[in-house]
């Protein structure tokens, strides 16, 4: 298995953080790394992303397996088929005050493939991870989101 991980300090509650994160619709406004993703923050969906890899384009279907509101997200996706190559990808977000959090971006890569694949995609892959974070974390210090009490 090979994991790749990054994290990043950023300075807005857990939840302004979890509504930019599940905004999939939105990736394309800001996420230069998952460019455009749909589908919806529910355990066991399939979200449809489309990656930015170096200077290509790759669209995969992940499925949710967990989503724990305001504190985790985690998707698994798979190429052609389960065993060869997959990325189970893992979002943490630890509130380290009312109005910052700790965002870890994960992934753990395992498959008959994995040797391959991560010479060609593991250096384009953390920075793309870098870049995700960087955006992510503008964005929620810099947007207004309303939070719902629910």
């Amino acid at each position: 298995m090979k994991e790749l991980t990054t994290e990043i300090i950023i300075n807005a509650s857990a939840e302004q953080v979890w509504q930019v994160l599940t905004n999939f619709s939105a990736y394309r406004e800001w996420n230069p790394f998952i460019i455009s993703s749909s589908g919806e923050a529910i355990e066991g969906n399939q979200l449809t992303n489309q990656m930015k890899q170096g200077d290509k384009t790759m669209t995969f279907k992940p499925r949710l397996v967990k989503v724990e509101k305001n504190r985790r997200l985690e998707w698994i996706g798979r190429l052609w088929v389960p065993g060869l190559f997959d990325g189970h990808h893992i979002f943490i977000i630890e509130k380290l005050a009312p109005q910052q959090v700790k965002l870890i971006q994960k992934e753990k890569f395992s498959g008959l493939l994995r040797g391959l694949i991560m010479k060609q995609i593991a250096e384009t892959t953390q920075a793309g991870f870098v870049a995700m974070n960087r955006a992510l974390k503008e964005r929620a210090e810099h947007q207004t989101i309303p939070v719902s009490s629910s």
